[in-house]
């Protein structure tokens, strides 16, 4: 007797107690668009002295590092990306002024004595902090030479705040102050600058108890001036973390506000559990006993998943919970595909009984399994390599998605179903029977690839439509792929779209871009600095009472025109990968035909979302390379059965025409079960989720069809260049 179902079970139970362990001990991390905060990348370019490679960059992180953490941050996370950039992560910071202005400021500091009062003519002399003009002499200490420096309040000084420097030579104070002392008491020279970024930010002259030559002793002073609580931890903050060893343009910046955070948690566990329950009813439905479990093998799936991501310190975003979402569809594929399998191979012979048909459900079934479940992988792949921010977490959670509904499949699937078929009977079990679907197609066997022609001109004119509306509408591409800002506002009350545009207009942004709907505002403009955010948003609450910004995002140009390009490069990539994957596996041909399917099915998706004026972000690259690899399973499942037949089959038409009626179990209960779960997203999902579920939707729907009615035909046109003979029969053998 083998032992392989034992070691099968202790196997299972193995991950389970270990997932169920992790999940227990280990708490999830949570992305800002869950929690609430501020992301900044910064992006370091050359300076006359210094280059901007890695070792400068992560010198710069160090420095940014410091800041965070003067600043009181909780949990701050900051990262290099690639050479040059650097992803700072600011929980319940929700002003990007503030963040930007105190976290990415170069902060050259240095002090230098004060030589004379200058003309107010001569550009050149620094402005003093009452705006008189000084000439100063060069540097006498330098950023470095201060060790540290901290804001304090001193009653006897009165209520004002000022900030306290310890210098590192003690000795080189000493000495300057000691030589400004000569000066007159009235006299500019007897004042000392401190400059930052160019810029005199306190020039105080020396109290007139000094004597020449004696200076001040310790190693310390103090920085005062009509400085509030804030300025003064700010400018600390900046001193204390010392000057950046290269200077750092913002590139890209996101914030996103708690309550918004919150609800988007709340709207896709909604949507998780809602279609997780409609889900696993329809397959209970659909497959009785088998169905129930897969749905018990479902639910562990859920628990791998996420016990693998919060092992890993994977961060859960918006998106991540998207793919989480949508990888339980990719896991109800393969359980769908070994009960057809396991129906068929009961249907032929009933006599071996149930669970040897299971068996060989699970043996046949593998081959399509590994082979979409590698598409799959490989478009989760290519978003990690060439996206960037929500939608690479996204990549990321789908492939561990991928890995786990194997798992869920085909070890703990097969370990409960095996325990149970056989001890009951046909019609309970759910894999008795070749259901109604099954057995309609079998009474009458339609002839779909005798209209071959008709189903590609039909295609075509989808495409034709689809390129019209590109053409003529245009794509609306998100502040993602053209650079810009884009913000939203919750408010109190509704404000008339025509109103919202007029009192952006009155603030200083005539030709930004106003939607208005019931208590929400978006803008979106190419240049639209934070503080005109700031002044829009004082405009606003003229017309519509409590005013409160919810998301705000930034894309530099150059930001922009990258991530576009990179959307482009993916799709190509992943296109190009399905192609010779698809060619390797099976034939040049089947390859060809999946990927011109694909490209209608690419086409439509595009074309529906230029037609409704859909935005066209990283979460729409995200669910186009999703449809790219989600499709490329239902082709590969198809001509998986076609080179199965074709070896029993005398010409090519018959065997896809067999292939396609064959699978149409498989393909409608997958789909529907897919279904089920982006609908969910639609209902119950949050706000950027819904674009998402609507594209998908239609992927899914054309990727099914086009599977059947524009690859199989393709297959069959190409068949006639391909110089490699249809595989032959095996010999029998005794």
């Amino acid at each position: 007797m083998s032992r392989a179902p034992v070691w099968r079970a202790l196997a299972a139970l193995a991950v389970i107690v270990t997932s169920i362990i992790i999940t227990v001990s280990l708490s999830p991390r949570l992305g800002l668009d869950l929690r609430g905060g501020t992301q900044l990348v910064f992006e370091a370019r050359d300076s006359p002295t210094v280059k901007a490679d890695s070792e400068s960059a992560d010198r710069a992180l160090d420095v940014l590092r410091r800041r965070a953490d003067a600043l009181g941050v909780v949990d701050p996370t900051l990262i290099r990306s690639g050479d040059r950039r650097i992803v700072v992560e600011l929980p319940g910071i929700l002003d990007p002024r503030q963040a930007a202005e105190v976290i990415g400021r170069t902060a050259q500091l240095s002090i230098h004595r004060v030589l004379a009062l200058a003309e107010e003519t001569d550009q050149a002399a620094p402005r003093d902090e009452h705006g008189q003009r000084l000439r100063i002499g060069p540097a006498a200490i330098s950023g470095d030479g201060i060790t540290n420096a901290g804001e304090r309040t001193d009653p006897a000084r009165g209520l004002g705040w000022s900030v306290k420097i310890d210098f590192r030579d003690a000795r080189a104070w000493q000495q300057l102050t000691g030589d400004v002392a000569c000066a007159a008491p009235e006299d500019p020279r007897r004042r000392i600058a401190i400059v930052l970024d160019k810029k005199i930010i306190s020039s105080p002259q020396l109290d007139t108890s000094l004597a020449c030559g004696a200076g001040i002793p310790g190693g310390s002073t103090d920085i005062t001036g009509s400085f509030g609580y804030e300025a003064a931890r700010d400018l600390a903050v900046l001193i204390k973390g010392g000057a950046l060893p290269v200077p750092l343009d913002l590139v890209e910046q996101r914030s996103v506000g708690p309550t918004l955070g919150a609800d988007a948690i709340e709207a896709s566990a909604k949507a998780a559990i809602t279609g997780l329950v409609l889900t696993t009813l329809f397959i209970i439905v659909v497959y009785r006993l088998a169905g129930l479990l897969a749905a018990v093998a479902l639910a562990t799936y859920g628990l791998i998943s996420y016990a693998v991501l919060v092992a890993m310190g994977a961060t859960f975003t918006l998106s991540g919970l998207a793919g989480f979402v949508l990888a339980i569809g990719i896991a109800i594929d393969a359980c769908v595909l070994i009960f057809e399998r396991a129906r068929e191979e009961y249907g032929r012979a009933p006599r071996r009984g149930l669970r040897t048909a299971l068996d060989q459900g699970f043996k046949h079934a593998w081959s399509a399994i590994a082979d979409s479940n590698i598409t799959t992988l490989i478009a989760a792949a290519i978003l990690f390599w060439l996206a960037s921010g929500p939608v690479k977490g996204f990549g990321v959670t789908l492939g561990i998605g991928v890995l786990a509904s194997l798992v869920s499949a085909m070890l703990i699937t097969r370990v409960l179903t095996q325990a149970v078929i056989g001890r009951v009977g046909p019609t309970v079990s759910g894999i008795g029977s070749a259901g109604r679907i099954r057995s309609w197609l079998t009474r009458r066997n339609p002839s779909i690839m005798a209209a071959r022609r008709w189903w590609l001109a039909l295609a075509g004119g989808l495409v034709a439509v689809a390129l019209a509306g590109t053409l003529t509408q245009g794509l609306n591409f998100g502040v993602e792929f053209t650079g810009g800002r884009a913000v939203e506002f919750t408010t109190s009350g509704t404000v008339p779209a025509e109103v919202a545009r007029r009192a952006v207009a009155d603030a200083g942004q005539p030709s930004a871009v106003v939607h208005s709907s019931a208590g929400l505002v978006s803008i979106r403009a190419g240049q639209l600095a934070p503080e005109d955010v700031a002044r829009i948003q004082d405009a606003l609450r003229d017309h519509a009472g409590e005013v409160t910004k919810r998301r705000d995002e930034f894309i530099g140009p150059s930001m922009g025109a990258e991530l576009r390009r990179n959307a482009a490069i993916a799709l190509i990539v992943a296109m190009a990968a399905q192609l010779v994957y698809l060619a390797v596996r099976f034939r040049w041909t089947f390859g060809a035909a999946a990927v011109l399917a694909l490209l209608v099915d690419v086409a439509v998706v595009l074309g529906l979302f230029a037609w409704l004026g859909k935005p066209v972000d990283g979460i729409f690259l995200a669910a186009m390379l999703t449809i790219v690899g989600y499709s490329v399973n239902d082709k590969v499942v198809v001509f998986d059965r076609v080179r199965e037949l074709w070896v029993s089959k005398d010409h090519l038409p018959d065997a896809v025409n067999s292939a396609i009626l064959q699978t149409v179990p498989r393909t409608i209960n997958t789909g529907l079960g897919a279904l089920f779960i982006l609908s969910a997203l639609a209902v119950f999902g949050a706000d950027s989720l819904h674009n998402f579920a609507i594209a998908l939707v239609t992927g899914i729907v054309a990727g099914t069809l086009s599977s059947s009615f524009v690859a199989g035909p393709v297959a069959i046109a190409l068949n006639r260049f391909d110089r490699n003979p249809p595989p032959s029969r095996p010999r029998s053998t005794r």
